[in-house]
């Protein structure tokens, strides 16, 4: 079926100020198909409609982040083939009050956007029994308010949703549900639903990385130098990130939406080898090796959040830092939502403001320079490793 794209722009007319932020028109077009027909199907113009209600969800969801937008919501999108139902509205006014709790926190950290702009993409319709089941790709930039003065122009990410659709009397469809299919970090403009529990790490002989406030320090902590005493660039680090962060390197294999946290882990140690790091041949199952060869496969420390952090650790490679905010362009952070010891997802860091601000890049979602404090905000209570590299 062709694919129906369609856009909404918080704030005005969007200004991308930063080439990487353009993403291609095809991004995330071939990330899901059916196996087995539809029993039935919806004309193009009831399918831009769940587009386009799509869109309207996500961007409302967008705006409530947007500084100086109104404090209440807009009414249900209205449409003559598609509308909201009841419970779903209701659902996202308690969405949109969290994020609106997290435009406050991210305010008292520092940061606001002026700008939002959310696009949909219609991945695929699955109609059956009066239900249709939607796949979509959103693609959202923002900008950053200047309040320090040079933070970036933009930060963006990609992101893929599974809509439900109920059909009412009289052949209209009602959106009842919908839910990320993403693992990793979820977007900014998502709603908080990971429950957090407290538990200990277990001690398995491996190495064990150390935990990393998140409290801001009242001096910014010093500027990392661009390379390392062992010859690491750390700007080819984040060159490499920026390059790659929405378009996949062909000549490494893509764990994207393939679950168990994507490719996320793989990204990064891509552009640690862009920046220097050398392949530790043996085992693929060895912690203690870390490569990837386009014929023979990768070693899980490549691809696997934890399995890298023991390689990391063992190697000397990295050391733990005690205070997120101290990381610099080409460290890594990881982040454990649940804090029950095993580690979720790997960024790297690819921008730092003259405040002290670390922006991170990664896949799964695919992010394009995230300030550190957005992810606070979204993530409060879990637990975060930072890595100098």
């Amino acid at each position: 079926m062709k694919k129906s794209t369609f856009r909404a722009t918080v704030g005005g007319v969007l200004a991308v100020a930063a080439a990487a932020v353009v993403l291609p028109t095809t991004a995330g077009a071939s990330w899901y198909s059916s196996s087995t027909p539809a029993a039935t199907t919806v004309d193009r113009a009831t399918t831009e409609s769940f587009g386009k209600v799509a869109e309207q969800v996500l961007a409302e969801r967008t705006a409530a982040l947007v500084d100086g937008k109104e404090t209440t919501r807009s009414a249900p999108p209205a449409d003559r083939k598609v509308h909201l139902s009841s419970g779903l509205f209701r659902a996202e006014g308690t969405s949109w009050s969290s994020l609106r709790d997290r435009k406050k926190r991210l305010r008292d950290l520092g940061e606001a956007y002026s700008k939002g702009d959310t696009k949909v993409t219609v991945d695929s319709t699955k109609v059956r029994d009066g239900k249709a089941t939607v796949r979509v790709t959103e693609t959202t930039t923002l900008s950053y308010r200047k309040i320090r003065g040079n933070e970036p122009g933009t930060t963006g990410f990609q992101a893929h949703h599974e809509l439900t659709f109920a059909q009412a009397a009289g052949g209209t469809w009602e959106l009842t549900g919908i839910r990320s299919t993403d693992t990793g970090l979820a977007a900014v403009n998502a709603p908080l639903k990971t429950p957090m529990t407290k538990t200990t790490d277990g001690d398995d002989g491996l190495p064990v990385a150390k935990t990393a406030t998140t409290s801001r320090p009242w001096r910014t902590p010093a500027e990392k130098p661009s390379t390392s005493s062992s010859g690491y660039d750390y700007k080819a680090m984040a060159a490499y990130a920026e390059k790659y962060w929405s378009r996949y390197n062909s000549a490494y294999p893509s764990y994207d939406n393939q679950g168990a946290g994507g490719d996320c882990t793989n990204f990064v140690s891509q552009a640690l080898k862009a920046g220097g790091w050398k392949h530790a041949p043996g085992s693929w199952d060895d912690y203690r090796k870390w490569w990837s060869d386009p014929n023979l496969g990768q070693t899980q420390t490549f691809v696997g959040v934890n399995e890298w952090s023991w390689f990391a650790l063992s190697s000397k490679r990295t050391t733990n830092l005690s205070n997120v905010w101290e990381m610099g362009v080409g460290d890594v952070l990881q982040v454990d939502f649940d804090r029950d010891g095993s580690k979720d997802h790997t960024m790297m860091v690819t921008y730092k403001d003259w405040f002290g601000t670390p922006y991170l890049t990664y896949h799964s979602n695919n992010t394009y320079r995230k300030s550190l404090a957005s992810i606070l905000a979204s993530y409060p209570s879990a637990k975060y490793y930072a890595y100098r590299t």
